[in-house]
């Protein structure tokens, strides 16, 4: 399937609330929330994908020419290109019923794993969401990121044991979650935490552990304090505060204060292969998308995440042979300007 083949698939059966958008910029979904939007006007959603567009790249193919090699080794593991799947949750509430969590992530998560990234899965308050995404992970190999909500700490450990048997290479917590409006006044209660609270978390596990929600050097610096080894740096996709910054706007900063100490992934409207490279060369060591691999999902299943991947991987090898680069590390802040 081609990827607009994908996409006609999937508005026929994504719901009412998202739009399957040739481009998946934020601006149709608005502040459809529940749906892919966010609270208030959903500004900060358009503002993520329009950032991307005012970083430029640098042409240069005066360079030895030699295959393009796009893999990435993190956390011991060896993936064939650097970008992952998103967590998502809440699959029917967010979307339609065609999937729920659980089916949904059994989709990804496999077909994932087999096209040479990973996925990280949502959460939910049912608990059987993360028992499904962590015997999902389990079956991939280990080859997937739970990211659990911030709740309550016998929640948090419960959901800790699911995941050491899921043996996943990474565990993620989306800190910024405290911001979703459909998780307020819920049982188990879920909310903002302080660095010795994460720091206690973080200590559930040996499993390499994200946070995931990170918007400034200040919270860089604290997530650095409570042990993480590695940050996410993302608003929610936009989704949880109007009026924030883009993620590529601090993406750089929050590199120079913590990337010799800790691995940096960003999110945040990168849609295409060329905006992954950009990601790289500001210092991101991965990149993860969210939304797309939704329509991918429902558009396709398993073939439209496969074809999703092929695109943007394809995309990424063109930008790095137009740019000069032949391997990921080869990437350079040269290589784009603002």
């Amino acid at each position: 399937m081609t990827y607009e083949e994908v996409l006609k698939a999937a508005r026929e059966c994504i719901g009412d609330k998202c739009f399957a958008c040739p481009v998946c910029n934020g601006k149709a979904c608005g502040n459809k929330l529940p749906g892919p939007g966010a609270k208030g006007i959903g500004d900060a959603a358009v503002r993520n994908y329009e950032a991307w567009k005012k970083v430029y790249l640098n042409m240069d193919t005066i360079y030895e020419n030699k295959p393009i090699d796009t893999s990435i080794t993190l956390f011991g593991k060896q993936f064939d290109y650097p970008f992952f799947a998103g967590p998502v949750g809440a699959i029917q509430l967010h979307y339609s019923d065609k999937y729920n969590d659980i089916t949904y992530n059994d989709v990804l998560v496999s077909a994932c794993s087999e096209h040479g990234i990973a996925a990280f899965t949502g959460d939910g308050v049912n608990p059987q969401v993360m028992e499904g995404a962590t015997k999902a992970i389990k079956a991939a190999g280990g080859l997937g990121i739970p990211t659990i909500k911030p709740w309550n700490k016998e929640t948090i450990e419960e959901k800790m044991q699911l995941v050491s048997k899921s043996d996943a290479f990474a565990v993620a917590m989306d800190i910024d979650a405290a911001g979703l409006p459909f998780l307020k006044n819920l049982t188990p209660p879920a909310g903002s935490k302080t660095v010795e609270e994460l720091k206690e978390i973080i200590n559930f596990t040996e499993t390499p552990f994200i946070v995931k929600g990170i918007m400034s050097v200040k919270g860089a610096l604290k997530a650095k304090e409570a042990g993480a080894d590695a940050i996410v740096v993302s608003n929610h996709g936009g989704r949880v505060l109007d009026g924030c910054a883009a993620t590529a706007d601090v993406l750089e900063e929050i590199v120079a204060a913590v990337g010799d100490s800790m691995k940096i992934f960003v999110d945040g409207g990168i849609r295409t292969g060329g905006d992954i490279f950009k990601a790289l060369a500001l210092g991101a060591d991965g990149i993860i998308i969210a939304r797309p691999f939704v329509s991918a999902v429902f558009g396709g299943g398993a073939e439209g995440v496969a074809g999703y991947i092929n695109k943007i991987g394809e995309e990424l090898r063109d930008t790095m042979a137009m740019c000069g680069a032949t391997s990921i590390s080869e990437i350079t802040r040269d290589m784009v300007r603002r």
